[in-house]
């Protein structure tokens, strides 16, 4: 019998369609070199491997061959002439039967016709208006880990023939304090796999045009619907890009309102301090302040915020807090005076 592919797929002799296709998935999921790159020899092997076992056992005819004959039945024997598959050869008899070989498919074949694709991992890049930036490359969207993928949303024990609609992909998209306060637009390039009316993958490029709207928060979520990989029997991903706001280094964001701290000296706090701010949008505010600022004192300016997305003629406020700086050492003199001052 040479190799066991019943036990290389972990079936019995009576399994069904349906059950050489969830064992294949799982095993090819688990042995694809790719997610095994500390033991990517013996995976490859196994890999190989299992791909052959599907081959075979997925075929009636090779199957029946194989049940009848075994290994060696494929690798020349006496299977049915006719068989898909093999390729008859003279044998160089008077009137003997023709010679039959199995023609094995390479393993990445049998995963990229079962799944749509064969390459797992890719990379993605935000456009931003540049030439150059990068792309999803084939095979992978956001670098996304399909044999993951494939476990969260085709399920495992799920049947080839009836469609599932593929986990959402999301990815941060990384905005400054600016582009939220004053909108912006945003490209993004990806290429994906698509399958033709034969089940042929390819692939194909597309630009995606995100609008960030005034006084978005962090946690927004963009969805294009079905721009995923195409698969076999699976619905396309959803694609999710989620708001992310980045560090400012003047302002911090507080709901709708933005909060600035400034530093100033202990007579500034006690006799008065103007303070100067550049907006998010580049304007210059001056703003005095005439009252005893404390360490807990907060300055309101209304209007001055982020705006608020469902109303984009208002905004939030504007707080200003205060770092008060005090002396590290005062002389007799200074203390005597501010005795004599504050008493």
């Amino acid at each position: 019998m040479g190799v066991d592919y019943y036990k290389v797929l972990e079936v019995d002799r009576n399994a069904k369609e349906d059950d050489l296709k969830k064992a294949y998935r799982k095993l090819a999921m688990k042995w694809h070199p790719d997610k095994n790159p500390n033991n990517k020899k013996d995976a490859e092997s196994k890999f190989k491997k299992i791909s052959e076992a599907y081959d075979v056992l997925s075929d009636p005819q090779k199957r029946a061959v194989y049940d009848q004959y075994g290994e060696e039945g494929l690798k020349g024997q006496v299977p049915p002439p006719g068989a898909s598959g093999f390729s008859g050869t003279s044998d160089g008899g008077g009137g003997g039967h023709g010679s039959f070989r199995f023609n094995p498919r390479s393993a990445d074949d049998i995963f990229s016709e079962f799944f749509g694709f064969s390459s797992p991992f890719g990379g993605m890049g935000d456009m931003g208006g540049r030439a150059g930036a990068s792309s999803f490359p084939r095979g992978g969207m956001f670098g996304e880990d399909i044999f993951t993928s494939f476990r969260n949303a085709a399920g495992e024990g799920a049947s080839g023939n009836v469609p599932r609609k593929a986990a959402p992909i999301e990815r941060n998209l990384p905005c400054s304090l600016e582009d939220l306060y004053k909108g912006t637009t945003k490209k993004m390039k990806i290429s994906r796999e698509v399958t033709d009316a034969t089940g042929r993958p390819s692939t194909t490029e597309e630009i995606l045009t995100i609008d960030i709207k005034p006084g978005w928060k962090k946690g927004t979520k963009i969805t294009f619907p079905e721009k995923g990989n195409e698969q076999r029997g699976i619905i396309p991903s959803d694609l999710v890009f989620i708001i992310d706001e980045k560090p400012h280094g003047v302002f911090k964001r507080d709901g709708n309102d933005l909060v600035v701290t400034q530093k100033i000296s202990l007579v500034e706090a006690l006799t008065g301090y103007t303070a100067q701010i550049t907006t998010l949008d580049g304007r210059n505010l001056t703003v005095p302040i005439n009252s005893i600022i404390s360490p807990s004192y907060e300055e309101v300016i209304k209007g001055e915020g982020m705006p608020i997305p469902k109303e984009p003629s208002r905004k939030g406020n504007l707080r200003l807090k205060f770092n008060i700086k005090f002396p590290t050492k005062l002389t007799s003199e200074q203390k005597a005076g501010i005795k004599r001052y504050l008493t």
